[in-house]
This record gives C-alpha cells, sequence and structure tokens, in this order.
C-alpha cells in the first residue's frame, strides 16, 4: 500500500486555488507552514499576512496561489479528504467479505490520523486536528449552495458514496445509506471534537474510541 500512496497525486479542483501550490516549492511551503499555523493559532487568527512572516515571503506571494484563506480551508479539507478515500480504497480493496469491507472502512473514517511519510510537506497528524475542529467552516458559509454547485465537495460527497455502497452491499434493502454514511463520517470528526473538548458528553474516550462506538452503530443498524 505504501509503495502504491507513493506514486499517486492527491488531486484538489483547480477552482480552489489561482496556482496549484503542488507545482512549486513555495507553494508546498505555504501548504506545509500553513497546517501548523492554522492548527497553532485557530482559523480566525489565521492570516495571508502571518503567514507570509512564517514563510519569509510576501503576503502577496500567497495571494498568488489562493483568492482568500477561505479557498484555502476548502484546499486542505478537499486534500484530506481525497486523502483519506485513498485510504478508503486500497485498505479493502482485497477484503472479499462485505460485513469485514464494512468494518474496515469505518475504522478507516473514523480512526486518529497519523502521519503519513509518503508527502513529505503535509504532516497529516496536524491537518487531521484541522479537520477536526475547523472543516465545518469551509461549508457552514452563505456560500455553501454555490460553491457545492460549483463542484468544490466533490471529493468529500464521492467519499460518503462510496459508504453507502459499502453498506448497501451488506443490506441491499437498507433505506437510510447516505444518511448512515454521511453521520459516520461526520460523527466521527464530531465525537473526536467532543472527546478533545467535551469530554463530559462523550463515553468516547481512551478505550471507548469513536470507531468502537460507530462499527456498533452500523452493526445495530442493519441488523
Amino acid at each position: 500500500m505504501k509503495n502504491l500512496l507513493s506514486v499517486l497525486k492527491i488531486s484538489v479542483s483547480e477552482k480552489v486555488f489561482i496556482k496549484d501550490p503542488e507545482t512549486s516549492d513555495l507553494g508546498k511551503r505555504i501548504i506545509e507552514n500553513s497546517i501548523i499555523l492554522i492548527n497553532d493559532i485557530g482559523f480566525e487568527g489565521f492570516t495571508f499576512k502571518k503567514l507570509g512572516k512564517m514563510i519569509g515571503s510576501n503576503e502577496s506571494s500567497v495571494y498568488r496561489y489562493f483568492e482568500s484563506k477561505h479557498k484555502l480551508l476548502l484546499y486542505l479539507s478537499s486534500w484530506y479528504w481525497a486523502w483519506l478515500e485513498y485510504q478508503l480504497v486500497i485498505e479493502t480493496f482485497s477484503i472479499k467479505n462485505n460485513n469485514d469491507k464494512l468494518e474496515k472502512a469505518v475504522t478507516i473514517v473514523t480512526r486518529t490520523v497519523e502521519e503519513d511519510s509518503n508527502f513529505s510537506h503535509i504532516n497529516e497528524k496536524l491537518l487531521y486536528k484541522i479537520i477536526v475542529n475547523e472543516s465545518s467552516k469551509s461549508f457552514l458559509t452563505k456560500e455553501v449552495d454555490k460553491e457545492n454547485k460549483e463542484g468544490y465537495f466533490e471529493i468529500y460527497k464521492r467519499l460518503i458514496s462510496r459508504l453507502e455502497e459499502m453498506i448497501l452491499d451488506v443490506k441491499p434493502d437498507y433505506k437510510f445509506g447516505l444518511s448512515l454514511a454521511s453521520t459516520i463520517l461526520e460523527g466521527g470528526l464530531h465525537q473526536h471534537f467532543l472527546g478533545e473538548h467535551f469530554p463530559s458528553i462523550t463515553n468516547c474516550k481512551s478505550s471507548e474510541t469513536p470507531t468502537f462506538f460507530f462499527n456498533h452503530l452500523v452493526k445495530t443498524s442493519l441488523k
């Protein structure tokens, strides 16, 4: 799997950037350091001016790649979902039993992320923390319907569709496949968020992880 991932390129919609950051050293530094800075100070406090100072470049150089920090967050979110989709496809490809495949899929999309050495300029562990804490800000906006029509969230929706397909492979007559799939994907992030910030209102702690909870939920729902 690692060898295969090393030759794959994570593709993000061209609409979220002005210039593809993967095509230059500066672009990769922008992505690498934006992840570090957003994780450190939060998306609200993050600015291109602060990022420019961090990378030793003018603020205007960042604007040559992204027209706004909102578009940058869309890029980071899309990259994460595409990276997760690759893992989902590759790690479940050889599993023949539908129940086992679905259980593995739920594990992949709800587990705590560790750093992937295949992408040296992106710290997936820090990016995952940003997704848990900040990704909803990429679509909880007035522009969400317009951006959805323009295809900004295709990777995210495709990932949910893949989960739905696995759910229906287990129980073809299940009426709520998309709802369950989107609940798993978003609910996993939310339970990790609660575990970190509001531990008194979740059972997902230490040994009882969100993965255990959602695999239990899926098995119960599909009985």
